[in-house]
């Protein structure tokens, strides 16, 4: 974090000021901010923030003794290092992170990119951070940090060297994306997807789509709003922004488009269409529905000056979307597993079976699917997994194995479609999953192991690949 007194912290954060004996209030303070005790180093600043399955109180001694400078806590602790007593730990970390841009960006250097959508934040994400930090220094969000924490926390790496901020923004109901909006104001904001994603916080499609136009509808003409125009919800959210707007997609309208798009085992191809250029693009992430990432990020790249050569050249090193996510392993028998199991929405879902299948088509390989609950759709879970069981019969994947209770809908769907001479069975768990695959895989079989992070399946698909060592 940028070097701040202890006054100014005070002052930012609205908070008393307690100091022990032979502390001054003074003192400057540009350690790390944590809210995980395990982080804390020397000169760090802890959040004792309360949460649903503990109180960070709790770790303040244990922070301090890991070299915790000051402490963030809604009461006075008696702890030897000075604290900061404030009402709201949340509403106190997010004012700072607010204070720490404002600081870095009044220097005139920093452009702040958030990314939201119901898919593909994450790769999106990750995609961007490969091209900026070949252009200048770049703080990007650690893994999926894209909450009313996280994001603020990604906020508060920055320092006045820091030339791009990439910010993942979430929600789980209304008013969320709006709030992380103000904290930040990013320069250009992405809106990549309006599905059923965490569709039962929301209160259905139309909410969802009410929550991602949060992402624009506060920006200023002289912010960019970069929008899917393939997506009917997103498109329209160009009505609805006073910033200029540029399309990416498919459609003949987007202003940066691909075309040719093509998949392997080895990847993801398509021509990049953008002013007057076209430019062969290879990803080593698999699935076409990557495609959209890809462009996404390729049209922030083209809106901050980056030559779109070289973001081309920076998305050919990126070796995977994220650790569980369309994460390829190959076994020594040859059986390929796909493992996609952090998140799982209906039309992510839908996007990697679709891969499974055409995969296996070109590949000549057997392919499996093995699914696990989609959690957080609300009432339109059983419709949702009954629509997905009834997808796989259609796309004739030739083996399903559904784990759980919570996902017996996409089982019983598909056993419900006559015309289909595949087999689908239910296990109980991850353990009762793995016993039966081990025994039916085959050599050359293409297995796709999806779920929402819930349903711990990417633990299965990281077990299935390490049983064929040694094959």
């Amino acid at each position: 974090m940028i070097p701040l007194h202890l006054e100014e912290l005070a002052k930012v954060l609205d908070g008393r000021l307690v100091l022990p004996p032979g502390a001054r209030a003074d003192a400057v303070v540009s350690g790390s901010v944590e809210t995980d005790s395990r982080r804390v180093g020397a000169g760090s600043i802890f959040f004792a923030l309360p949460g649903e399955q503990s109180d960070g109180h709790l770790f303040a001694p244990a922070a301090v003794d890991a070299g915790a400078a000051l402490v963030v806590c809604r009461e006075d602790l008696g702890l030897p290092v000075p604290q900061l007593v404030v009402a709201d730990g949340y509403a106190a970390l997010a004012a700072l992170a607010h204070e720490v841009l404002e600081r870095v960006r009044a220097g005139g250097r920093l452009r702040v990119v958030g990314v939201t959508g119901s898919n593909g934040k994450t790769t999106t994400k990750n995609l961007l951070r490969a091209i900026l930090e070949q252009e200048g220094p770049t703080v990007a969000a650690e893994g999926s940090f894209n909450n009313h924490v996280g994001a603020p926390m990604t906020m508060l790496r920055i320092d006045e060297a820091t030339r791009y901020l990439v910010l993942e923004m979430g929600a789980g109901g209304p008013g969320q994306i709006a709030r992380l909006v103000e904290i930040a104001h990013p320069d250009i904001a992405v809106v990549l997807k309006v599905g059923l994603a965490h569709a039962g916080g929301f209160g259905g499609i139309d909410a969802t789509e009410a929550a991602k136009a949060e992402m624009v509808t506060e920006l200023t003409p002289r912010d960019v709003a970069v929008l899917n125009v393939d997506d009917e919800r997103v498109a329209r959210m160009a009505h609805r922004t006073a910033a200029r707007v540029v399309g990416f997609g498919l459609s003949r309208g987007a202003e940066v488009r691909a075309e040719e798009v093509s998949t392997t085992i080895r990847g993801t191809e398509f021509t990049l269409v953008a002013d007057g250029a076209r430019i062969p693009v290879h990803l080593r992430i698999l699935g076409e529905h990557h495609v959209m990432n890809a462009l996404a990020a390729l049209t922030v790249a083209r809106e901050l000056g980056v030559d779109l050569g070289r973001a081309v050249a920076a998305l050919g090193t990126v070796p995977r979307a994220e650790r569980w996510r369309m994460e390829l392993l190959t076994r020594d028998d040859d059986v390929v597993i796909v493992n996609d199991a952090y998140n799982a929405s209906p039309d992510s879902t839908a996007a990697a079976l679709k891969t499974l299948a055409q995969l296996g088509r070109d590949e000549g390989r057997r392919t499996v699917a093995v699914l696990g609950e989609m959690a957080e759709l609300g009432e339109y879970a059983q419709e949702e997994h009954d629509r997905i069981g009834r997808l796989v019969v259609r796309l004739d994947i030739r083996q399903l194995v559904v784990v759980g209770d919570a996902a017996r809908h996409i089982h019983a769907a598909a056993g419900l479609e006559g015309s289909w001479d595949g087999e689908s069975m239910l296990v109980p768990d991850l353990d009762a999953a793995y016993d039966v695959l081990r025994e039916q895989l085959r050599p050359g079989d293409l297995v796709l192991v999806k779920s929402s992070n819930s349903a711990g399946l990417r633990l299965l698909g990281d077990r299935l690949a390490e049983a064929g060592a040694g094959a």
